[in-house]
């Protein structure tokens, strides 16, 4: 399913209503992945029968609104070092962008992000709402190796790496909190619709949330958004 080409946070909201919609029917099999603009509905579990599943999804839609109940929304507080071992493109974003290291990480440091999507690594955080003095090309070369907690720059967009992967992201500096947990019962705490602000931190303070994260007490900081 798709809505109007943008991105915005009315235009997820609206999803995110149909999503509540469609799962108070509490029909069986079904998955849904929320990204930006358009919800991907999947049933591994049974042949769907397309016309009558069609107007069940009109239906919903026109109904949504009348869906009083729904998850609510947080702003997740996220902690950031930018020590430049850890940021590996701070200096050259900085450069490519005309501003200062101390500048980058304020301007970073100062948005409330929405979460428009997950994927591409389990607990992948697509970012929007990044300010336009920080927009910068993907690397003309991706790496083989970006580092768990990488915080990078893309586009109009800014996340972290969840896991070891390969990236081509621009690495800015790194978060020492787990985002994605498979023993968990929730393993990515974040949902779509979830506000992110990231918090600088010290060295000394990214060592001890590594530490305690390793041993399972870290506790990530939250504010209940009004909806």
């Amino acid at each position: 399913m798709e809505w109007p080409n943008e991105v915005s946070e009315s235009v997820l909201g609206e999803i995110l209503e149909f999503v509540g919609c469609f799962k108070s029917l509490e029909l069986p099999g079904w998955e849904m992945s929320v990204a930006y603009n358009s919800l991907t509905l999947v049933n591994s579990m049974q042949d769907v029968d397309f016309e009558s599943m069609e107007k069940q999804i009109l239906d919903c839609q026109k109904g949504q609104k009348k869906l009083q109940k729904k998850r609510g929304r947080f702003l997740w507080k996220i902690s950031v070092c930018y020590d430049s071992d850890l940021g590996i493109d701070l200096e050259e974003v900085s450069t490519v962008l005309g501003i200062s290291q101390t500048q980058l990480i304020a301007l970073h440091t100062s948005q409330e992000y929405i979460v428009y999507g997950l994927g591409f690594l389990p607990g992948f955080m697509y970012l929007g709402g990044l300010p336009e003095e920080l927009e910068i090309p993907r690397r003309k070369e991706p790496r083989l190796h970006v580092a768990q907690g990488s915080v990078g720059l893309a586009g109009k967009q800014t996340g972290i790496y969840p896991q070891d992967s390969p990236g081509g992201w621009n690495i800015i500096g790194s978060c020492p909190t787990p985002i994605f947990n498979p023993k968990a019962e929730e393993p990515c705490f974040v949902s779509v619709g979830d506000k992110i602000q990231f918090k600088q931190i010290s060295r000394a303070e990214y060592n001890l949330k590594k530490i305690e994260a390793e041993v399972g007490i870290f506790k990530p900081e939250k504010i209940a958004l009004d909806d």
